[in-house]
């Protein structure tokens, strides 16, 4: 269908709202746009024509200076007591406001945050019994657009089943899309490009799905501000062409149950990121914009890098003689490498509270041991020697736990890490985003903010902007990482180069890069045992992923001795930050290269990875302005399609007048810091 005249939002590029404040009397037709009228907006309700007049269902459109981009797209909301919410719907009250704020990150990819949108609030009631009431608010940005629906407080209690929003494209545009085999899982997978026709109408697709509309026209479907809900998915329309439909997860107590709760209760943000290149799309702050700022004072939240402890680099440290494991003298082993580097934290992973995983659960549901205490630790571990000894040298210490313990123990744990000088826990094996675990993500990350300690997710779901209102969430995984080298070969560099456009989108994102024992195609093999792990493409590769890829915590993954038998791009290691004042994707095409440069102070640094293309980049420097600037590069060595561990150091003088041309290899890489020149 197409929506007449008597639409609820109609919007042109001659016809712009002038922003207003106050509620208004609803008429048949009202209008919204962004504040510079890239996107526009037609939210309406069908006449009937060609269907059941009695059946009149909301809907709308998007339209991208001046390209669709959504058509007719269309809301339904199922309850487990009560009829669909999705027809007959009319307007009692129209309310519009322009929000236009600056705020402050305490990490991320820019200091400074501009929030500027118009948003329209329609408060909707059904015409016929039960004649329910809804609220639905709009947001419309440079750079996208966000809805959300609210019940209010006459709903009381509710158990919201599914909801089955429509998102309907102009013809078979082309997609970048995750499957996750289900509702329950890490969400580690490859983002596959394919038709959105091709999508398998009885597989759930994860967020975000990254879409070509037209060659200027990107868009990424996601969700914001998931504290107390369902996660979402997508999953083809059997019924309707070039139609996306979303799935809520459902509770594991009550499969046909997704949200159980009691109003007044909004849902999470239905965001459509846009963009005219794809690079627009990681630039985007829209997902933070839409979560709730801060309540405390986050200013001891530490970004930095962490030295990993042996469980990547499968205990590989030929020059010790003791035996590498869990217990003081590995641990100290990384401290050290951490403190040689400049690093701020070093990262002690599972084992150190003895047994994680009840019996049999290891590999399959990873249940958590129903006796282990995350606040003693195992007696091969000093643990309190171990953070007195980390502290002389600088570096802090964060623990691995099991979600299911950190579920029962955390009131008791939480307040001990603080007292013993802990600095963060990273929490794992989550593997769900039902109502239940969004509103346990939240409960950790206040209640670690109120003991000051960092918080890392890992078996995780996608971010969704909490990391805003708790600074101290500073980073996540659901990503597949560089974890995955240790048993298989699926992290290519045409992965690599992929997921800065998909999952990196998003934010927050710990695929804990600076492998340093480098592999060709050929070469690469998966290990998991003492000979240590490997991983694809060049050093310069690995070197990049610090900067192209966005994490206030870099877990650096390689041993001590890999670092220190060779140490070409070390160097680097030390000195590049984790956090920036500023973002530019210089360019980029999705799967097969991309360059970044992000601003630190007066320091700029560039990343550039390629895919297994070797390739010639031309990295235009205008962004530095008429300063001159000293240039410190690594780049692939001339023989790094053999070699690749092999670097190239360049010192040289520069200004934005010039370009910098990166010669990449297979798999390859090449990373800049600018500094000002003297």
């Amino acid at each position: 269908m197409r929506l007449n005249m008597l639409t609820l939002f109609v919007i042109t590029a001659a016809g712009l709202l002038l922003p207003g404040t106050g509620p208004a009397h609803a008429s048949e037709s009202e209008t919204l746009a962004s504040p510079n009228g890239d996107v526009t907006l037609t939210v309406g309700r069908d006449d009937g024509a060609g269907h059941d007049s009695s059946d009149k269902q909301l809907a709308y459109t998007v339209r991208y200076r001046g390209s669709d981009v959504l058509l007719d797209s269309n809301l339904r909301l199922e309850f487990k007591d009560g009829p669909p919410l999705a027809a007959d719907l009319t307007i009692d009250k129209v309310s519009r406001r322009t929000i236009q704020e600056t705020w402050e990150r305490v990490w991320g990819k820019r200091k400074t945050v501009v929030n500027h949108c118009n948003e329209l609030t329609l408060e909707l009631r059904e015409t016929r019994e039960p004649r329910r009431r809804i609220n639905l608010s709009f947001r419309a940005y440079d750079d996208g657009f966000a809805y959300r629906y609210a019940l209010p407080e006459s709903w009381g209690g509710f158990e919201l089943k599914a909801e089955r929003a429509a998102f309907c494209f102009p013809d078979d545009v082309t997609v970048w899309a995750a499957t996750y085999g289900g509702f329950h899982s890490p969400q580690e997978a490859e983002f596959n490009r394919m038709k959105l026709g091709q999508l398998a109408t009885n597989q759930v697709y994860g967020c975000p799905m990254l879409i070509k509309i037209a060659p200027a026209v990107w868009i990424a479907l996601t969700e914001a501000a998931l504290t107390d809900w369902a996660g979402m998915y997508f999953t083809p329309a059997g019924d309707r062409p070039h139609t996306l439909l979303t799935r809520l997860s459902p509770r594991p107590d009550e499969p046909d149950v997704a949200v159980r709760s009691r109003a007044p209760r909004s849902s999470p943000w239905r965001v459509v990121m846009i963009g005219d290149r794809p690079g627009a799309l990681v630039e985007s702050d829209i997902i933070q914009n839409l979560n709730d700022p801060a309540s405390f004072d986050a200013s001891w939240v530490t970004p930095g890098k962490a030295a990993w402890d042996r469980w990547w680099s499968s205990s590989y440290a030929p020059d010790v003689s003791f035996k590498v494991g869990m217990n003081t003298k590995t641990m100290q082993y990384f401290v050290d490498l951490a403190g040689e580097m400049h690093w701020q934290y070093q990262l002690v992973d599972e084992g150190w509270y003895g047994a994680a995983f009840a019996d049999g659960a290891f590999n399959t549901t990873w249940a958590a041991h129903p006796t282990s205490r995350i606040t003693t630790a195992i007696p091969e571990l000093d643990l309190p020697g171990l953070i007195a000894y980390a502290k002389e040298r600088g570096v802090k210490i964060i623990l691995w736990l099991h979600w299911g313990h950190v579920n029962e123990q955390m009131d008791e744990a939480f307040p001990l890490y603080e007292k013993w000088g802990v600095h963060g826990v990273k929490i794992d094996f989550m593997n769900r985003d039902d109502q239940e675990m969004a509103r346990f993500y939240a409960r950790v990350a206040k209640k670690a903010a109120e003991h000051r300690l960092v918080v890392d997710f890992h078996g995780a779901y996608k971010p969704t902007g909490l990391s805003r209102t708790y600074p101290n969430l500073v980073t996540r995984e659901g990503v597949l990482g560089n974890e995955y080298n240790k048993w298989s070969a699926r992290v290519t560099p045409d992965h690599n180069v992929t997921v800065p456009f998909t999952r990196g989108l998003l934010g927050e994102m710990d695929f804990t890069p600076g492998g340093f024992r480098q592999k060709t195609k050929e070469t690469f093999r998966p290990t998991n045992d003492t000979t240590g792990t490997f991983v694809m493409g060049t050093r310069a590769h690995q070197l990049a992923m610090l900067v192209v890829y966005e994490s206030a915590l870099q877990v650096l993954c390689d041993s001590p001795y890999s670092y220190r038998s060779s140490p070409a791009g070390t160097d680097f290691l030390k000195v590049v930050p984790t956090t920036w004042d500023d973002t530019k994707v210089i360019h980029g095409q999705v799967g097969d290269f991309i360059t970044v440069a992000r601003r630190s102070g007066d320091d700029w640094y560039l990343g550039s990875m390629t895919d297994w293309d070797a390739r010639d980049l031309e990295i235009p420097l205008g962004f530095l302005g008429p300063r001159r600037y000293q240039a410190e590069i690594w780049a692939d060595a001339y023989e790094a399609d053999e070699f690749p561990d092999r670097l190239m150091k360049e010192i040289r003088v520069v200004t934005g007048a010039d370009r910098l041309t990166a010669r990449l290899a297979p798999g390859g890489g090449h990373v800049v810091r600018l500094t000002p020149a003297q």
